[in-house]
Parts: structure tokens; C-alpha cells; sequence
């Protein structure tokens, strides 16, 4: 299939959302997602950012939701698409993500929102969980977590 071959309506167009990694000692905080793209798999949280919305706040709003952290918004550490189509060969999802390096001075996970769940996760449970492959992607080639 080509770009020229997708139907494309204002409804498709692309959707930025943010993403938080927070490490504590060797561990990295993933969530499993509820909501469609990657839903039932483990990633790193985040989510939509809203219309007005800076980048930060939605990235504060969203960590609040869905773990219950208060974090302090860091540097940007990775940036990449998520393009799904449907079997007619319609955009279900487009997203530019934006993951930013994040610290918190607790650590209490409370999931929440459309986390299925939260935790602080090893390299021996990234090798056992369903782990997005653009997490893992990230986690190996920026930080060497392997």
C-alpha cells in the first residue's frame, strides 16, 4: 500500500502525545495499556496531548492519571510514529510521540485512568511482559537497557 493509496479525513490526522521514562535504580516505570494503539501491552506512560495543552502539563496530567506520580519533565530522549491502518486500508491511529526523560521524588504507583497497570519493571520482566516494541526499542538503543 502507498501514502497515495490511503483515504485520509481530518479525523486521521496526526495526534501528538508524550511519553514519561522514569527509572528508579535498575528498573524502568511501564504501565499496561488499555486503549488501542498497543492496548494490553506494557509501555512507557503517556498519552494525548489536548488541544492549548504545553507538552509538560499533558505529560504531568497524564502520569497523574495513570500512576498517581508527580514528576518533573526532563529532556526529549526519543521521537517516533505510530501508523496503524484498519483492513480497509484506513489510518485507525497516527501519533508523533514524544518521550522526554522524567524524575519523581516518590515512587507509589496508584494506576489509574487507562492503565491497566503500573510497575517498576527490571530487565528480567522486560524479557517476560508483552513490552510495546517501540519501548523496547527505546530502552535498548538510548540507555543501553539490555
Amino acid at each position: 500500500m502507498t501514502k497515495e493509496d490511503v483515504k485520509i479525513s481530518s479525523k486521521h490526522l496526526p495526534a501528538v502525545a508524550v511519553g514519561a521514562v522514569i527509572f528508579k535504580n535498575d528498573m524502568v516505570l511501564l504501565v499496561k495499556r488499555l486503549n488501542p494503539p498497543a492496548a494490553g501491552q506494557w509501555a512507557i506512560p503517556g498519552g494525548k496531548v489536548k488541544p492549548g495543552e504545553s507538552m509538560h502539563d499533558a505529560l504531568k496530567r497524564e502520569l497523574a492519571e495513570e500512576t498517581g506520580l508527580e514528576i518533573q519533565v526532563g529532556e526529549v530522549v526519543y521521537v517516533f510514529d505510530v501508523i496503524e491502518y484498519n483492513k480497509n486500508g484506513e489510518i485507525d491511529f497516527h501519533y508523533i510521540i514524544i518521550d522526554f526523560l522524567c524524575s519523581v521524588n516518590q515512587y507509589d504507583l496508584k494506576p489509574g485512568d487507562d492503565a491497566l497497570a503500573a510497575e517498576w519493571v527490571d530487565l528480567k520482566g522486560l524479557k517476560e511482559k508483552k513490552v510495546n516494541k517501540r519501548t523496547l526499542e527505546m530502552l535498548y538503543t538510548k540507555f543501553n537497557f539490555s
